[in-house]
This record gives structure tokens, C-alpha cells and sequence, in this order.
């Protein structure tokens, strides 16, 4: 029988799914640049799954590290900092735990051959600090800047977004609203993680000038805005735009790192 042809590789950049012998090849190839990114699980409104975050993680960090052409991105870290509330879908863990799992996430991947590594999440809500606190830690602990955090994929592209949603009549939205929603059904191509059926009553609580309006009548049913015109269409601008501002971002960042000097790797115990 026809045996199946070797991957190419530069088509290798998802960590989990290569052997020991393609990720030392690639090291040396010049694939030295690790990508962690956080997902989360967490109610996001009757018509998007619990998991959206991962779902959203995978695509978008996989899509950065082949553009990139020089990266590897690890597992999708599925839990963030986050409380269970009053629906179910929501499991989170503590910042402290967050900011432990990050720290020896990324000495595993330097003790592996990386050399630099680039944190980035999904998520606002003071998560942000805790990404920057890990840097900061490891990058004195090692003597040079090895660890980043990517801050562009966020919250910048999120915004930018919303300034193109809002130019063009669109609703503002939180969470569950048009930017996730529509990027979910964009990446959704086994239709497994959006209810399609549900999407044009998906209506939350109102967004008034950037902030969600709950009240006794609020639906409360995990959706801060409004997500009935969430389209495939837009799903992919916003995807393309947390991609490029990341892809820019991290170029930026590699190129300054160029002029530091050499890192100290840590030690295996």
C-alpha cells in the first residue's frame, strides 16, 4: 500500500501533535520561539458552548505561529482565572494558579530548547498583570528578555473591532455579543460549538457607552449585548485582526531581543 507522505517541516508548529525527533528538528531548523496561549471555559450566552475560548485559542495561536514561520505553539491552557456564577458553564481556577502554571510552562519550554517565549490569553479581567508578572519574573530571573507578553491579540484588537462595528451600525457588545459570537461561527466548522438556531434571539443585557447595563429586568442569560447579527463574515475580520496585530506585535518584540544579550537557561532539578 502507498505509504503517506512526511509532513513538511514547516507545516509543523502544533507542539502536541509532533514526535521528540520533529520538535529537535525544528529547533535547529529555527523554529525557537515558543507560543503559549490561554483559553477558558465559561457560559457565553444560550447560543455559544461553554468552551468558546478554546476554540478561539487554538485557531488564533495556531494562525500566529504559521505566520510567523519561526514558532511552535504548546497546548491550549483551557482554564482561567474565573468564578462559577449563578449559571452553569463557567470552572476557573485562582490567579496565583494561573500565574504558577505559566511560570513552569515556560521553564519547561526554554529546558526543551526554546528561546524565547510569548504568553498570551484571551481574556481581560486583570489576567493581564498576571502574563506581565510572569515576564518580568522569569526575564530577571534569567538575565535577559526571553519571555513576553503579548498584549495586542486582546484587548487592542478588540477595540479596534468594535471601532469597525460601531462605523458600520453594529450593536456594541461584552461578552457572548458580536465578537465572539461571530468568530465562533467563522472557526465553528463542524457546527458543534454555536446553536445557529438560537442566534437571532441572542440578546443580553444592554452596552451602554462600553459598559454592561444589568438591571431587574436584564435577561441574565450570559450574554452582555447584543449578538443577533453575528455573521461568518465578520467572525473572520475580527479573527484576522487578533491575528495581525499579535503577528506584528511579536515580530516587534523578536527584533528588539536581537540586540540583548545571551539568556542564562535554568537548570534542570
Amino acid at each position: 500500500s502507498a505509504r503517506a507522505a512526511p509532513r513538511a517541516q514547516a507545516d509543523l508548529v502544533e507542539f502536541e501533535k509532533m514526535t521528540w525527533v520533529e520538535v529537535k528538528a525544528a529547533l535547529a531548523a529555527g523554529k525557537t520561539t515558543a507560543l503559549i496561549y490561554t483559553g477558558g471555559v465559561e457560559e457565553r450566552g444560550p447560543q455559544d458552548a461553554n468552551g468558546g475560548h478554546n476554540l478561539m485559542a487554538h485557531a488564533t495561536v495556531e494562525a500566529i505561529a504559521r505566520e510567523l514561520g519561526n514558532a511552535i505553539f504548546l497546548p491550549v491552557l483551557p482554564y482561567t482565572p474565573n468564578d462559577a456564577e449563578s449559571i452553569p458553564g463557567t470552572i476557573g481556577i485562582t490567579n496565583e494558579l494561573l500565574a504558577a502554571m505559566l511560570e513552569r510552562l515556560t521553564e519547561q519550554a526554554i529546558l526543551n530548547g526554546f528561546r524565547n517565549v510569548i504568553l498570551m490569553g484571551d481574556h481581560a479581567g486583570g489576567q493581564p498583570q498576571v502574563y506581565e508578572q510572569v515576564a518580568n519574573k522569569l526575564n530577571a530571573r534569567y538575565g535577559a528578555l526571553r519571555v513576553f507578553y503579548c498584549d495586542q491579540v486582546y484587548r487592542p484588537a478588540s477595540d479596534a473591532f468594535d471601532q469597525y462595528l460601531a462605523q458600520h451600525g453594529y450593536p456594541l457588545s461584552l461578552h457572548g455579543g458580536i465578537p465572539d459570537t461571530s468568530e465562533m461561527i467563522y472557526l465553528d466548522k463542524d457546527n458543534t460549538w454555536v446553536r445557529r438556531d438560537l442566534v437571532s434571539s441572542a440578546v443580553g443585557d444592554p452596552v451602554v457607552d462600553g459598559k454592561a447595563q444589568i438591571g431587574p429586568q436584564s435577561p441574565h442569560n450570559g450574554i452582555l449585548g447584543d449578538a443577533r447579527r453575528s455573521t461568518a463574515e465578520l467572525g473572520k475580520r475580527v479573527f484576522d485582526m487578533r491575528v495581525d496585530y499579535a503577528v506584528r506585535q511579536i515580530r516587534s518584540l523578536l527584533t528588539d531581543l536581537m540586540i540583548q544579550p545571551p539568556a542564562r537557561h535554568p537548570q534542570p532539578p
